[in-house]
């Protein structure tokens, strides 16, 4: 049917049927009288349209498999299958196939619109707040990264503030989680986090999970999920608690040390763990006392604190300055080992160790200082550099009385 002329008749047997010349209509719209009073019996219901035995026929028609199938299992652009088409002997123009390839994404993100809700237990959902800045209330920026898993069924949530999204830092907050708990979900949701997906093995037909990962998730004993393409939604309650970490936000200027956010970010968990869920319409704790209940029981404490060692004997690079990032603050080692990789280990006093190969080489107090040096290294620095030639006295004289501006000095290096 022509939508022209079906419209125009729909328009005016609102006013007048009567005053339809179908002789006219014709003439306008250059068809036979015929097909205006076929028209018009359809619009009165005295006649019931056959449907039109004409195919259309696309120029993409016999490329459409093909199309899909790269979008989907390979992650191609409307150009590049474009660019690929043509070659095959497509003929027609560009903005058809991104036309297409637009609406297919758009059928198959619907498709995952579709809320739902899991049973208590079975899944958990992880992903991170990542490269958050807060500022401490001496001006000075804390860049920190923030450890994020909900309870499906409760939306229990934990958080945890970290310096570094690394696979031994995940393997470790997921631990702690863990144990936050009580137990473990049946599966856990994961982002294509490169910590967790193996991205050169892995398509958008199928995920590989590194090695290490997998070892890790079959020692814990939880099945990994990882999203689907076009499932923008699949971890959604993940998505809104990283836009839930907005409000730490507040508390710029309001604390002074690594050690306050840690204490600052554990009570706003308890907080947001006894406010009303909007996503359940109900407080996490409360629900989350019937989900306990279908939890995994924890593995053996000897795997779990196989894992914790591991992260407790990661190892850290020795910059140019001749010191090592721990946890956002900067701790000296002699110059003779930059370029190396150290080992760390901390103990309830506050004492930073760090080890090269087995040995000990300095000893820190932990603080919230940025820069922190010890007599022996800030001497071996200054006399690297800035205060080359001078005598070991000079040198030493200049570190006792200004060990708390090195920073300036040091910088210059």
């Amino acid at each position: 049917m022509r939508d022209d002329i079906k419209d125009t008749i729909a328009f005016l047997a609102k006013e007048d049927i009567s005053l339809f010349n179908k002789a006219e209509l014709a003439r306008r719209y250059n068809c036979d009288p015929r097909t205006i009073d076929r028209y018009l019996k359809i619009q009165s219901g005295e006649l019931i349209p056959k449907p039109s035995s004409r195919v259309y026929h696309s120029k993409l028609d016999d490329y459409k498999t093909t199309i899909i199938n790269k979008v989907d299992v390979y992650g191609c652009t409307a150009m590049a299958v474009y660019k690929f088409i043509k070659k095959k002997g497509y003929a027609g123009k560009y903005s058809i196939v991104a036309d297409f390839v637009k609406q297919h994404k758009d059928i198959e993100t619907k498709k995952a619109t579709i809320r739902f809700e899991t049973n208590p237990g079975l899944q958990a959902q992880v992903d991170w707040k990542e490269d958050m800045t807060l500022v401490n209330r001496k001006g000075q920026a804390f860049k920190i990264n923030i450890f994020l898993m909900v309870m499906g069924f409760s939306r229990k949530k934990f958080i945890r503030i970290t310096s570094d999204r690394s696979q031994e830092v995940l393997f470790q907050c997921m631990i702690e989680a863990f144990r936050f708990y009580g137990g473990l979900p049946h599966e856990i949701l994961f982002d294509n986090m490169k910590t967790v997906v193996d991205h050169a093995k892995s398509s958008f037909a199928q995920t590989v999970y590194n090695d290490k990962f997998e070892a890790f998730a079959k020692d814990m004993g939880f099945t990994p999920i990882a999203c689907r393409p076009y499932r923008p939604q699949t971890k959604g309650k993940a998505e809104a608690l990283a836009k839930l970490m907005d409000r730490l936000k507040v508390y710029n200027e309001e604390f002074d040390s690594w050690d306050d956010l840690i204490a600052i970010s554990n009570e706003f968990l308890k907080d947001i763990n006894q406010e009303l869920s909007q996503g359940c319409d109900d407080i996490p704790d409360i629900l989350f006392e019937k989900e306990k209940e279908y939890l995994l029981p924890l593995p053996h404490m000897e795997l779990l604190q196989s894992y914790v060692s591991r992260q407790e004997e990661k190892t850290y690079p020795v910059n140019r300055e001749s010191m090592i990032k721990y946890e956002g603050r900067k701790y000296s080692v002699p110059t003779r080992y930059i370029g190396e990789r150290m080992t760390v280990t901390t103990d309830d006093s506050g004492t930073l160790s760090i080890y090269y190969n087995n040995h000990l080489v300095v000893c820190h107090e932990i603080t919230s200082r940025r820069y922190n040096y010890t007599i022996e290294t800030a001497c071996d620095i200054l006399k690297s550099d800035a205060m080359r030639g001078r005598s070991d006295a000079e040198v030493l004289n200049f570190v006792q009385h200004n060990l708390l501006n090195m920073d300036r000095c040091i910088g210059g290096l």
